[in-house]
């Protein structure tokens, strides 16, 4: 969480449009049939991308 904090804004929003975009992609790719290397990874990505959004939001404030 420090991390995603010490970033400015334009990073935080240019990495989790990447998360999002990774996530859309994974999620794709199961639906499709396909096997996933790392099936946690979309766990982890989904905490992710709710971390952005919760320090983005605090900022808003």
């Amino acid at each position: 969480m420090r991390e995603i904090r010490e970033m400015s804004k334009e990073e935080q929003k240019k990495k989790l449009k990447e998360l999002e975009i990774e996530l859309l992609k994974l999620r794709t790719l199961v639906r499709s049939g396909g096997a996933v290397k790392n099936p946690g990874r979309i766990r982890e990505i989904k905490r992710d991308i709710a971390r952005f959004k919760m320090v983005l939001c605090e900022k808003r404030e």
